[in-house]
């Protein structure tokens, strides 16, 4: 479809049937869908719009190997000392080797890297222990996908079905192959059938109080496809940013990495760079490390470290190189009165990335035959406990390309199984009661969640927000919307009736996933008795060796959720592998 006759169809003018649906465009929705055998009938399913995504709001870069002086061997090495001992060797040699193709890919594609002397330039990031940060600005992720988005809209053979939230996947009762999704397009339930689906639906930012993602990070596909009975990995594992703009009324703006690694100092009210108290990096400790020593510090100097922040110093980089480098931040802060250039900026750390997610293989195949996951939604194994700055774009990216060996094969349909529009139709309408109760909820589950699995976590703390979050699980279980829309039958078209629809039911969607998120992430890191990178208990404050290992996730009954398990697993490794996470 042209990008000159592009609009969104309408529910009747779906087709039945797609080779592919993605779910998510994002990086990693956008470009598998363009990675993708061009032969291929794709359908790209996004819940907004295509320029929305976390993927949209990355400024750091992508890491590579492009410098002489550099190697993939140390870009490894620095991958696994950040992953802390959770990494899989294999995935991310993989990673690191497949890289600098990735980054040709989209310098062909027209992405505008920042260039010094005629040769692409490269910035330093925490634990990284050469320049190989990619960066354009600093809004990289803006300008890698606005790159991809006019590829995709004037890609022949891809549909962007856009304002469109999936519900659940659609899963053969008698192969358990995934078959197609359940979705919310126009106030309608629909079924839509397709011989792959890929998950490619981000990051879960939204279930905490405290965030660097945009609002629609709200865990979709890790929620979806945990209701279909998928294998889940390393759930507990979230990455605090340390640096995310901290001021009454403004969003957690993210303030890039990169520009610690340019020179700028993290200080307290006196000034004084208080992260060396922590660790001998100071700034550029690993993020894991920056935020627990943000987060200690303000629990011992201030009364309410809830709402304090420390300061983020730019004067010690040349003015030029600020106005160069970050534009963006220097805008943003702007307008909340804040002139970076002569003072520093209020900083405290918030949820930032999600480590864990659906289990993968290298091909991005999930546990379930006929669904794939590619990028934050997925875990392949190459972030381990603590991703390292700047490899998040690049695994959408390498993962993403796997898809151009993609073969599906069409399954074979029951004749008694509904086609995904049929004419048994049943209307819904919207009760303002409900919804007023939902809008609660999704105010009140971040706050416990932020309290309960954020930056330092203890085990009695969780036991009593799992306990108020099962309860709220089943509340919300009794609503009469969640009677009719969390059980639909295949085939089924549902028409809902009311004013403001689409919002309404975006926001029972999105609560109904993050509901599943919150209890999933507090579940694992209950597990998990030990701390290790991104998950840190005061209770277990130490790594055990025995803990050295994947935690699995699975439901078996699709209709009991506390008929789930965890279960441990070994991280793929190496005897070198082994010696450089001893590091």
């Amino acid at each position: 479809m042209q990008s000159s006759d592009w609009r969104s169809p309408s529910p009747f003018e779906l087709p039945q049937q797609f080779d592919v649906l993605v779910v998510g465009a994002g990086a990693a929705g956008l470009y598998t869908s363009l990675c993708l055998p061009r032969h291929l009938q794709v359908g790209l399913i996004t819940k907004d719009t295509l320029s929305l995504s976390a993927s949209d709001w990355a400024q750091g870069g992508i890491a590579a190997v492009i410098d002489p002086e550099d190697s993939p061997a140390l870009h490894l090495a620095d991958t696994l000392k950040a992953g802390a001992g959770l990494c899989d060797y294999d995935a991310v040699k993989f990673l690191v080797e497949q890289a600098p193709q990735c980054i040709h890919t989209l310098v062909a594609m027209g992405v505008a890297f920042d260039r010094h002397q005629g040769e692409l330039a490269l910035t330093l990031e925490a634990a990284h222990s050469r320049r190989r940060v990619l960066h354009a600005a600093d809004t990289t992720g803006r300008e890698v996908v606005s790159t991809l988005t006019a590829q995709v809209m004037h890609h022949p053979h891809i549909q962007v079905i856009a304002q469109a939230l999936t519900l659940d996947l659609w899963i053969d009762p008698t192969t358990q192959r995934c078959q197609g999704i359940c979705v919310l397009y126009q106030g309608q339930v629909l079924w839509l059938r397709a011989k792959a689906v890929i998950l490619a639906t981000g990051g879960g930012g939204q279930v905490f109080a405290q965030t660097t993602n945009p609002a629609l990070s709200t865990g979709d596909g890790v929620a979806i496809a945990h209701r279909a009975g998928a294998i889940l990995r390393d759930l507990e594992f979230v990455q605090f940013h340390p640096t995310a703009l901290t001021k009454p009324g403004a969003p957690r703006f993210l303030i890039s990495e990169a520009v610690r690694g340019e020179g700028a100092h993290l200080i307290d009210d006196q000034g004084r760079r208080f992260t060396f108290d922590y660790h001998p990096a100071g700034e550029l400790a690993p993020r894991d490390v920056v935020s627990r020593a943000i987060f200690s510090y303000l629990q011992t100097t201030h009364a309410d470290p809830s709402s304090a922040h420390v300061w983020l110093d730019l004067r010690p980089i040349p003015p030029a190189t600020i106005q160069h480098r970050f534009p963006n931040i220097i805008h943003v802060c702007q307008q909340w009165g804040i002139d970076i250039l002569h003072e520093p900026i209020p900083v405290a750390p918030a949820a930032h990335y999600w480590m864990g997610g659906i289990a993968t293989d290298r091909v991005n195949q999930t546990s379930i035959a006929g669904l794939y996951a590619v990028g934050e939604t997925a875990s392949t194994g190459v972030h381990g406990a603590n991703r390292l700055a700047s490899n998040s774009l690049l695994e959408c990216l390498v993962f993403g390309a796997q898809f151009a060996h993609l073969t599906v094969e069409k399954p074979e349909i029951n004749p008694d199984t509904p086609s995904s529009l049929t004419t048994h139709h049943r209307s819904l309408a919207l009760l303002p009661t409900e919804f007023d109760r939902i809008e609660a909820l999704r105010q009140e589950l971040p706050r416990l969640v932020w309290q309960s699995a954020g930056i330092c976590r203890e085990g009695a703390t969780m036991a009593s927000a799992i306990a108020q979050i099962q309860i709220w699980q089943q509340e919300f279980a009794r609503f009469h919307i969640s009677q009719v829309l969390m059980h639909p039958q295949p085939g089924q078209r549902i028409d809902l009736s009311g004013t403001a629809v689409d919002q309404q039911l975006r926001l029972w969607a999105e609560t109904r996933n993050l509901l599943d998120v919150a209890w999933l992430i507090l579940k694992s890191a209950q597990f998990r008795t030990e701390s290790r990178g991104g998950h840190y208990r005061i209770d277990y404050p130490d790594s055990v060796t025995e803990w050295a290992v994947h935690t699995l996730v699975q439901r078996r009954s699709a209709t009991d959720q506390t008929d789930t398990h965890w279960w441990q697993s070994p991280v793929q490794t190496s005897e070198l592998a082994k010696g450089e996470n001893d590091c």
